[in-house]
Parts: structure tokens; sequence; C-alpha cells
């Protein structure tokens, strides 16, 4: 390959991370846009727990079609549709920020997240066969680093002029997509995407072996696998405890008298740790494997569960900060490992819809971490809902250890 491909090239990642990231501040600034949106709209704690879950709920709907879109007509036409539903939703929250409203305005918004991460994840990949883990990795830490970097801003921004401030998220994430609408485009024949192999194939991120360049198995077939409901098992546990953190962390600080400064620390390093951990994870995974690395980091995220509620018992402010950020630190390494997994597994023919298909944890995660958990909080209080949340990635992490521990044996 050229040296002019390989830069040109880098237009493409650079493009799907600007996209991914002003998308991902509907999931990851949500810790310091939560209650600024209770104040405006009037919401009870269920019922924005109930509005969170509807983000997670169409933002998992939409990768699937999405998939299938970009698979079959590539990235332009699902990042148009991406663009306008990621205005609207913000704009509504801008302007109409009550409940009923509330619900379309975030799944309209949760439908654009969707498209856009799928889109932004997937097609980098195209042009860098042999790098796929890279590419996906930066594009899963900007979903998440954009937001660390916005979130002071957001927070002082949010409580002097909140309509104002999620107007210019609109434009923001509005620009970026649609930037990344008319950047993005796959490789033709001849444009040089991938390394070539010695054996004359190209040679997947992760392992030793060549890719079959002639795998093609669709979603239909992926589901029939027991590899498949192993990593869908984590993954569901995974988002489940995430989600359940970024929704109520700075919530849950509040209600433990943390300051101002420790609450907006916490919604930082959420997303800081979110960001980290994807790069630390798949270099880990180099090395353990990409399963039990998923395993092994869902785990520890069970143990820094513990650790926040702990560390709230007691009183220690910044102990608690630094758990949050531990929590999903340990479990975002799948974010960056599974793409590359279902890559190599089941083939790039339907890349895009069969990870559309493991996107659908999040549906199941989103509805604990957001409506379910609210529940366990009004009904036994904050520190046993996130006891039950420590105990899920407790209990599917060491499942799933053993059970990938057996299938390397």
């Amino acid at each position: 390959m050229s040296e002019g491909v390989s830069r040109y090239r880098w237009r493409f990642v650079v493009a799907a991370a600007l996209a991914a990231g002003l998308a991902g501040t509907y999931q990851f600034a949500w810790p310091v846009l939560r209650d600024p949106i209770v104040s405006e709209s009037g919401a009870s704690s269920v019922t924005i727990g109930t509005v969170f879950t509807v983000l997670v709920v169409t933002q998992t709907l939409a990768a699937f079609p999405s998939g299938w879109g970009r698979d079959r007509l590539g990235p332009r036409v699902p990042m148009l549709i991406a663009t306008l539903f990621v205005v609207v939703g913000y704009a509504g929250v801008a302007i109409v920020p009550e409940v009923p409203e509330l619900y379309l305005w975030f799944a309209v918004g949760g439908a654009g997240v969707g498209i856009a991460y799928n889109v932004a994840i997937n097609t980098p990949a195209e042009w860098f066969r042999t790098r796929r883990g890279l590419t996906t990795g930066v594009v899963s830490m900007s979903f998440s680093l954009m937001s660390f970097a916005l979130i002071p801003a957001l927070r002082w921004g949010i409580r002097a002029d909140y309509a104002a401030t999620m107007l210019m998220l609109a434009a923001a994430a509005g620009v970026a997509s649609l930037l990344a609408a008319f950047v993005l485009r796959d490789p033709a024949p001849g444009d040089g995407a991938g390394e070539t192999a010695a054996n004359g194939g190209t040679r997947p991120v992760g392992t030793d072996a060549p890719a079959d360049p002639e795998a093609a198995v669709a979603w239909r077939a992926m589901i029939r696998t027991r590899e498949f409901w192993l990593l869908y098992a984590a993954f569901v546990a995974v988002n489940g405890v995430g989600l359940m953190v970024l929704e109520k962390v700075v919530t849950y600080g509040s209600q433990l008298g943390f300051t101002g400064a420790q609450a907006t620390a916490a919604a930082a390093v959420v997303a800081l740790g979110q960001g980290l951990g994807v790069l630390v994870g798949g270099a880990t995974s180099d090395k353990l494997g990409p399963k039990r690395t998923i395993a092994g980091s869902l785990f520890l995220a069970g143990i820094a569960v513990g650790g926040i509620v702990a560390a709230g018992r007691f009183g220690f402010g910044w102990a608690f900060v630094v758990f949050a950020g531990l929590v999903m630190f340990f479990r975002s390494p799948a974010f960056g490992i599974l793409p590359g997994v279902v890559n190599e597994r089941y083939g790039q023919t339907y890349a895009s819809e069969n990870y559309g298909v493991m996107l659908t944890a999040k549906l199941w995660g989103g509805v604990f971490g957001g409506i379910a958990t609210s529940l366990l909080v009004v009904s036994v209080g904050w520190s046993a809902a996130f006891l039950v949340g420590a105990a899920l990635a407790l209990v599917v992490g060491a499942i799933a250890l053993v059970a990938f521990h057996r299938e390397a044996a």
C-alpha cells in the first residue's frame, strides 16, 4: 500500500471518531444532564430512569437495521439519517423539556446514536483489515472521551442557560454526523485497503492465522453458535452494570452528601474510565485472549461496584469517584474487542448487521441500568440497588471465565 493511501484512509477514522464522540454525549454526558432535565421537566426518579432506558433501547434497536443498510448501501445514507435524529433529539429536549415529550426526544436521539455508532465503528475497519482493533478502539474511545472533555463546560453551561446548551449540543452532534456522512465511504477494488499477508490473504487483528476472505456468516447462523450466546450473556451484564453507574452515580453521590466538585469529577471519570478501558483492554486481550479479557474485566467491574458502595458507606467521597471510574474502566474492554471478534469469527460480509445483533445486549442492559435499578432504589435503597449490580457482574463474569477457559482448553 502506498504511503498516500495509508494517510488518506486515516481521515475516515477521524471523521468516524468525531461523529461517534458527539453522538456519544447522549449517553456519557447523561450524568451531568440528568438532574437539570429533572428540574426542567419535573420528572420523578423512576420516570427519568425510564427515559434513560428508552434512550438505550432505541439506540440498540437502531443498530441492526442501520448495520443491514450500511452493509448494502454504504455509510452515507444511514449517517444522514443519524444526523437528522441526533439534532431533533437534543433540539426537542431544549425546546420542550416536559414529560411525556422527553420519551419521544430521547427515543429519536437514541436511534440516531445507535445508527451513528454502528456506522462509525464498522466503516474504518473496511480500510484497515490488519488494524481493526486499532480503528475500532479509536472510535470506541472517542464515543466516551469526547464527553469527558466536554463535561466541565456542559455542567457550567447547562446551569447558566439550559436551552442554549442543549441546542449547542444538537448543532455540534449534527455537524459531526453530517461531516462523516460526506467523508465516509467503503473502499473500492484497488484502493489498497488492508495490508496483504504473506499467503495472499489479509491477516485480522489478534490472531496469527490469516482471515478467510470467503467467510460470510449471516446473523441467523451466528446466533446458533454457543460462542455467540456466551459473549452475549457477558455483554448484557457489561451493559447493565455500566449503564447503572452511568445513569445514577452522580445522583447517588448527591444523596450521600458529597460535594458538587466530587459529583462533577464522578461524571468525568466515568467517561474517562470508559475510554481508557477500551485501550488497555485491547492491549490485554492480545496476551490473554479477547473472550477471557471480557469475562475477567466484567468480574473486576463487579468488585469495583462493591467499592462504590463501601466508599459511600464510610463517607470517602474521592474514593467513591475513583471506584466509579474503575467500574467503567473494567466494563469497557468489550466495546473495543467485540467488533474484532465478530469480524474474525463470522466474516466481514455481514459484519455490521452481526455486530448490530450483538449490540441488542445493550437493550437488556439498559432496562436493568435504567428503569429496573430505579425501581430497586425506591424499594430497597441506593446501596442495595448497587449491590445487586455488583452481584450480577460477579456471577456472570465468573461463569464466563470458567466457560471460556474450558473452551480454550
